[in-house]
């Protein structure tokens, strides 16, 4: 059987915690911030998990993570 492979795209977009679970960035904070306010983008600067429907397709793409 040979090795999995990693996507090397969705390696550098998520982490793992120390309980297993993914970590990963939010959206919307690349361009047009003009528009939103000081609070929008200070709460996109925090990261937050996974969400629990997608964890089992990212799981099967991070093979090693």
């Amino acid at each position: 059987m040979p090795k999995m492979k990693t996507s090397r795209a969705a390696a550098k977009r998520f982490k793992v915690t120390g309980s297993g679970k993914l970590k990963r960035n939010k959206a919307y904070k690349r361009h047009i911030l003009t528009k939103k306010s000081p609070k929008t983008k200070r709460n996109l600067r925090k990261a937050t998990l996974v969400d629990k429907s997608n964890v089992k397709n990212m799981k099967k793409i991070l093979p090693y993570l």
